[in-house]
């Protein structure tokens, strides 16, 4: 895997500890109704979309968009626990990006969790979940809102793999969850989340009590397939009305109007950035 999060060898060594064995999950996605209060207009993007590491520079960006392969792009916003430097993104980058036709898709690297194989600068604990979870997604919203990027906008969220048959783990890493997608809610942000299909994203549509759990969800499946319908790994009936995105390859290096980026690959169907 890129380093897009943390190591190559650690999201594998995490990855193999949390399970490749993808069991379907059955119940409904029931989504906990928003605030009463006027949200803009979602902005879905459904097509192909990137996310690579650090952000790249406008001119491979405008280049890209030429190609017309790929429509929408993923960024790292913020998070203690963000890998990659971002030299790039700024509100002036978002902003020329958003011009040239791209849809953004911002992604927060948050706390993990203190049974996730591996270091990293912010780990949760069942003490401090739904502290850390509040504290967290309210730099989120900062970060995002300082980059140009609206209320009504979509934040994702990035939960690497853990083992979630430690239940005590497991149900602190749903306090977290919970308490960063009520937080962002809150403050009219649109609430996304990303992990794996074998641990951290089936937790979430696996969970029996889906109150302030994330409305839209974005799971790592590594098989190849540009879907997000024909190998959804849980029942139908959830995340549905553009509510989903797929990553299917991760490390492709690719060369599009004489720029290469390694990037991963996703079948992007729900809300994105909303800019301008």
């Amino acid at each position: 895997m890129a380093e897009h999060r943390q190591s190559r060898k650690r999201r594998y060594i995490t990855w193999g500890v949390a399970g490749a064995a993808v069991v379907a999950g059955a119940g409904i996605a029931a989504q906990t109704s928003m605030a009463a209060t006027v949200w803009p207009a979602q902005k879905t993007y459904t097509g192909r979309a990137f996310d690579t590491c650090t952000a790249p520079s406008l001119a491979a960006m405008k280049a890209w968009k030429t190609t017309g392969y790929y429509g929408a792009a993923a960024v790292y916003v913020g998070g203690k626990n963000r890998g990659c430097a971002q030299p790039n993104l700024t509100a002036s980058w978002v902003k020329s990006v958003n011009a040239a036709g791209w849809k953004l898709i911002p992604i927060y690297v948050g706390a993990q969790p203190y049974c996730q194989t591996g270091s990293s600068p912010e780990k949760l604990t069942a003490a401090t979940a739904a502290s850390l979870g509040a504290q967290d997604a309210t730099d989120a919203v900062a970060k995002a809102g300082a980059l140009g990027m609206k209320a009504g906008s979509a934040i994702y969220l990035d939960m690497e793999p853990y083992d979630i048959t430690n239940k005590a783990c497991n149900d602190a890493v749903l306090t977290y969850v919970r308490s960063f997608s009520k937080t962002l809610r809150a403050k009219t942000y649109r609430a996304g989340y990303y992990g794996f299909s074998s641990s951290s994203a089936k937790a979430v549509a696996t969970a029996a009590d889906k109150t302030d759990l994330p409305g839209n969800l974005w799971y790592a499946l590594w098989d190849n397939k540009e879907t997000t319908t024909a190998d959804w790994p849980w029942a139908a009936t959830q995340f549905t009305n553009h509510s989903r995105a797929h990553q299917y390859m991760v490390n492709s290096k690719e060369t599009r109007a004489g720029y290469t980026i390694t990037v991963d690959r996703n079948s992007w169907d729900a809300p994105v950035a909303i800019v301008g």
